[in-house]
């Protein structure tokens, strides 16, 4: 029976999904793009100061060993024979800085994850070069100067880390996304390892010319980032290095399969959702919350506080995606802050329970904007708040609130979604950990006021990275032609209230907005003026 059951698999394609809170290495069968095993560990975040966020890069690295190697013992329970993993790919938190040494292989400091702020001073000066009339760093990135993005986590490392300046005047520093980190360990590292990115992860460097598709000198010169320690730039698909085990690794029969697939999560969710029309978009909830809209072959500029990127590129021959993005920093981790800071809850899944207990917030509004706010606003002054408390408040509104705000954020980057696109969104594409939670997916179609769409297999980022890597040139264990693709069913969540609350709730939301705004007081009077000019625009919103 055994032999049977191999037989029916045939190829199967791994992906490495190493996210902000968690690393998992997850099988799919390339025929059905069915879910075989997976395995999951969680990832330390440290906070050395107020505002900085670190992860060290070896325990990632780590992470990713283990959840292999778990993978691997379950396949082989389920009698699956992993000499059928014909490649994988790689999809991961984005932005996120690490420098090693490519003689020792070892970080020269942790790694600067992209919700980290330390860089607000740095920005501010970055900012005063910029001429007014020529935005030469968005309209070739796409990007607004922001505390997210890599290029300014690598000029701190640069101007704050002697081991980093040393490494870089040695010609011994290598700069990469957690993507090349990776890629680069897990082909070898010192032993002849391969120093790439991808496409989707290069656009949000801020380095990097989305028109050109190369890292772009004048952009290098402005952030003074020598372009010697930046990764060769790869389309998403296509061979990068084969697997070389490293010796604390179990999983042998992975050695030499290709490394073929590369994007970052939020590209590699829409791959896996699909979304490969214009006009096509996905939502997913993890840490962050991310909307992206597929544009195309064009470049689309907002006008609403969007981004421009790079959605994918799946092949070397193939024509480059762009997309429209609307980014929340805090969405799964304000779940992550009740559990680990408040202690309210014992584990996430625990928030469902509470908010179900209440069933409302009974006015209580909870902005997390704990490393500012993103999109739509891109103002870093602002801070977390909660408001609208009385006596009768307890634990159980403010998960509720909690929720709520997750759904309140996506409805502020979908309404300047449909602004940019002119075309509103039907019904919203969903995908992530925090799907799983039913209340908070009722909750989006009640305040979106549109149903909702949720694929019965939520690991849509993880199956995005598998399908770039069966896809690869020399791989091609993996149809992307439309007529191959499997089915996906789908559940779906309707409004339940009438639109007139829908839009009270909306507004007393955006009222809560306002009011998070320049809370941080050590900024320059340029910050504190545009805190006073968003003040006064989200007013007349409201009126």
């Amino acid at each position: 029976m055994a032999a049977t059951k191999k037989a029916i698999l045939g190829p199967l394609v791994g992906a490495v999904d190493q996210g902000t809170s968690s690393t998992r290495f997850l099988v799919f069968n390339s025929k059905t793009a069915e879910l075989l095993s997976h395995h999951q560990v969680e990832i330390k975040q440290e906070f050395p100061k107020e505002g900085w966020v670190e992860q060290d890069p070896k325990e990632i690295l780590q992470s990713v060993y283990e959840c292999i190697e778990k993978t691997c013992e379950k396949l082989g329970q389920l009698n699956i024979d992993i000499s059928n993993i014909k490649a994988i790919g790689v999809s991961n938190q984005r932005e996120t800085t690490v420098v090693w040494d490519k003689l020792t292989g070892e970080p020269l400091y942790n790694a600067v994850v992209w919700l980290d702020l330390r860089t607000q001073s740095t920005v501010e000066n970055l900012s005063k070069r910029i001429p007014g009339n020529n935005n030469f760093v968005k309209s070739k990135t796409g990007l607004p100067l922001s505390t997210y993005f890599s290029a300014v986590k690598l000029r701190w490392l640069l101007d704050n880390v002697r081991k980093v300046q040393k490494a870089v005047e040695e010609n011994r520093a290598l700069f990469g996304t957690i993507d090349s980190w990776l890629i680069w360990s897990l082909t070898g590292g010192v032993n002849g390892g391969v120093h790439c990115t991808d496409v989707t992860n290069a656009s949000r460097t801020m380095l990097f010319n989305i028109h050109s598709l190369e890292w772009d000198k004048e952009l290098c010169e402005f952030f003074e980032i020598p372009m010697e320690i930046l990764p060769n730039v790869r389309s998403s698909s296509e061979i990068y290095g084969l697997m070389k085990i490293s010796h604390s690794l179990k999983a042998g029969a992975l050695e030499g399969v290709p490394i073929s697939g590369c994007l970052g999560d939020q590209s590699a969710a829409l791959v896996g959702q699909m979304c490969f029309q214009d006009g096509q978009a996905k939502n997913t909830y993890g840490t962050g919350c991310f909307l992206l809209c597929n544009t195309g072959h064009k470049c689309v500029f907002s006008e609403h506080g969007l981004l421009t990127t790079v959605a994918y590129k799946l092949g070397r021959d193939k024509p480059v995606y762009y997309a429209l993005e609307g980014s929340v920093a805090i969405a799964g981790a304000v779940i992550r802050w009740l559990r680990d800071n408040l202690g309210i809850i014992k584990s996430s899944e625990e928030i469902e329970k509470l908010a179900k207990e209440v069933g409302t917030s009974y006015g209580c509004y909870f902005v997390p904007a704990f490393s500012g706010l993103y999109a739509p606003y891109w103002e870093p002054s602002a801070r977390g708040i909660i408001c609208g408390l009385t006596q009768f408040t307890n634990k159980c509104h403010i998960a509720f609130a909690a929720l709520e705000a997750v759904c309140f954020q996506t409805r502020e980057i979908l309404d300047a979604m449909n602004r940019d696109c002119g075309i509103p969104l039907s019904h919203l594409q969903v995908d992530g950990g925090m799907t799983s939670n039913k209340i908070l997916m009722q909750l989006q179609a009640d305040i979106l006021y549109i149903p909702v769409v949720k694929p019965s297999m939520p690991e849509t980022t993880a199956l995005g990275a598998a399908m770039a890597a069966g896809a690869a040139e020399g791989v091609g264990v993996w149809s992307l032609e439309p007529e191959d693709l499997s089915a996906v069913t789908m559940e779906r969540f309707e409004p339940q209230i009438n639109a007139e609350e829908s839009e009270i709730r909306y507004s007393t939301w955006k009222k809560a907005v306002m009011k998070s705004m320049g809370w941080v007081t050590t900024q320059s009077p340029e910050s504190a003026k545009r805190a006073c000019i968003l003040n006064c625009r989200a007013t007349e919103l409201l009126i």
